[in-house]
């Protein structure tokens, strides 16, 4: 292309001038001729040089096939251990309920005739329904004395379901009273029969002075 282009350039030059094509390029210093065998060896390498290209072009499809092959094997495989965390975490919460246990709150202490009257909000937030559940109440004084010890059946308390219960505690003014702990659970009955582990899963709240504890 550089000996056309100075044979052209010299052709606008010397319009007056008749140049044979042959003789311009045999004695033109910048565009000598070459022999055919030179151009010869030329497209041999340049063969050779589109050959190494085309080589690296397939082994550059090749390794990008085998990159897509692994992110879909890689993208499956996370997909399965996803889906089987959660398929597994899903029959772990359900049965929650069940072993969430009967809450008791000491709302409220008032004097009575008898001396005190306590109020209890139990809440029962599982799916068994107790024909039974007496709990063994221990009333510790203000001086940290024990001055009372008696049960109670807060009984029968239904499924799912936020109930009053309330007691009198005889011959004790409320403020006499420093404290009560539940030593235990006497007695914890479904409709299916005794259900073990009461008193592990009762929990305790006071909303006075007097605290509930277990």
């Amino acid at each position: 292309m550089r000996c056309v282009a100075n044979f052209l350039q010299l052709r606008g030059r010397c319009h007056h001038v008749k140049i044979v094509l042959n003789q311009n390029l045999a004695t033109s210093p910048k565009c000598p001729l070459l022999p055919i065998s030179h151009w010869q060896r030329r497209t041999k390498v340049d063969t050779r040089h589109w050959g190494i290209v085309k080589s690296n072009a397939m082994e550059s499809l090749s390794v990008i096939r085998i990159l897509k092959r692994i992110s879909i094997s890689c993208a499956f495989v996370l997909s399965l251990s996803l889906w089987t965390t959660f398929a597994s975490a899903e029959p772990d919460a359900a049965p929650a309920s069940e072993t969430s246990g009967v809450q008791l709150e000491l709302n409220k202490l008032e004097s009575s005739d008898k001396g005190c009257r306590a109020y209890i909000v139990v809440n029962n937030p599982a799916e068994t329904s107790y024909q039974s559940y007496k709990i063994d109440l221990v009333l510790f004084q203000t001086d940290g004395v024990i001055g009372k010890r008696f049960s109670i059946d807060l009984a029968p308390l239904k499924a799912k379901k936020k109930s009053v219960k309330l007691f009198e505690i005889d011959a004790i003014k409320c403020d006499r009273i420093g404290s009560f702990l539940i030593n235990d659970v006497m007695e914890c009955k479904a409709d299916a029969g005794p259900v073990p582990g009461c008193l592990d899963h009762l929990k305790t709240s006071t909303l006075t002075n007097v605290q509930l504890s277990k």
